[in-house]
């Protein structure tokens, strides 16, 4: 390996909607850690919600480099390191779980108490700390671009919203799902690749389309601002209501649509996360006397994460659509802007675009 330079380009993000470019020192790994040169790291809803918030409360405060979902080279290794060699390719799992408490031993690692995170990817190095590369660290199989594999992290989430669902396989379910952003999406090719029949619902036409083209079975345009759970509704067998409705907005009202949407004893996966202080108002007569489950799901697990690049690592899963424009790292900001404008799903930021 040659020798590495002192510095590199970072996009550090300052407060909301202002993010620098800046030279800064590359970091050096102490006995327990590696470094990695980033082959590609993708933009993603959170980095938006980041991007103009100018922080978030659980993952990091600002000043701050940014960016989670990424996929590298080892470059550098500390002494103790001996799991990983130079030149390898891995993906990293954006937060590390202790391992050791009651929510890990019960397999939720996602609800971990002490649950550490990572950010930076928007830079051409990262620092992975310890504890990272005892739980987070994944290969990358050789046939696997960096770009897709940097797909783990929110495919990984998507699997463990699936699993919350309970669906089973052999007896395929009716699911709508709310929102044609790319976690929506995902949920769509996940969900029909294990035969389930879902509804894509949207106000994008042009995400619908691409929804379609990853494998949903029908799409539903819906007006902004929630009222479309009678829409939904009629799109099931009988019109009494999809078996499982997941909602990846975020939105309040279109909570109570995915509430509204499903059949007595249906299930609703919470998905998208309201911003903080929100509630949303629940017809305790129907949810008590229908039977509704009703679920609030977070994050991703090891065990979701390694299924995740399993999956992406088929060449048949049709996550290519996902990844629009590529840009280099001086743009981050630009690429941030074009998905809060609808123009890219997600743009893939490299060191040289």
């Amino acid at each position: 390996m040659n020798a590495l330079p002192n510095s590199m380009c970072a996009a550090v993000l300052l407060g909301p909607q202002d993010v620098q470019i800046r030279d800064v020192p590359i970091p050096r790994p102490s006995d327990n850690e590696i470094l990695l040169r980033i082959g590609a790291a993708t933009t993603c809803g959170t980095d938006v919600k980041v991007f103009r918030r100018g922080g978030h409360p659980r993952m990091l405060k600002v000043p701050a480099m940014f960016g989670h979902e990424f996929a590298g080279t080892v470059v550098q290794t500390g002494e103790n390191v001996s799991d990983f060699a130079l030149g390898e390719r891995v993906v990293i799992a954006n937060s590390a779980p202790c391992g050791s408490c009651e929510r890990c031993l019960q397999d939720r690692e996602n609800l971990c108490p002490d649950l550490q995170y990572i950010n930076g990817a928007f830079a051409e190095f990262i620092l992975i700390p310890e504890r990272f590369v005892q739980r987070s660290v994944y290969r990358i199989p050789a046939s696997l671009s960096f770009e897709r594999a940097a797909l783990s992290e929110p495919l990984a989430c998507v699997l463990h919203g699936i699993s919350a669902c309970e669906l089973n396989d052999e007896k395929p379910s009716q699911v709508v799902v709310f929102g044609a952003g790319p976690i929506g999406l995902l949920f769509v090719a996940a969900l029909t690749r294990r035969g389930h029949r879902v509804l894509l619902a949207d106000p994008n036409q042009s995400r619908l389309e691409v929804g379609t083209a990853m494998g949903a079975t029908a799409t539903l345009r819906v007006a902004r601002g929630g009222g479309q759970a009678t829409n939904v509704r009629e799109w099931s067998a009988n019109g009494e209501g999809i078996d499982i409705a997941i909602d990846c907005t975020g939105i309040p009202e279109v909570w109570l649509d995915a509430i509204n949407s499903v059949r007595p004893g249906g299930t609703v996966n919470l998905f998208g996360g309201c911003a903080p202080g929100t509630q949303v108002p629940l017809d305790t007569h129907r949810i008590h006397y229908s039977e509704i489950t009703v679920k609030g799901v977070y994050h991703h697990r090891p065990k979701t994460f390694r299924a995740a690049l399993g999956l992406l690592a088929e060449a048949d899963f049709p996550v290519d659509a996902l990844l629009g424009a590529r840009m280099p790292i001086a743009e981050v900001e630009a690429a941030l802007q074009s998905m809060m404008n609808k123009q890219n799903l997600k743009v893939v930021i490299t060191a040289s675009g």
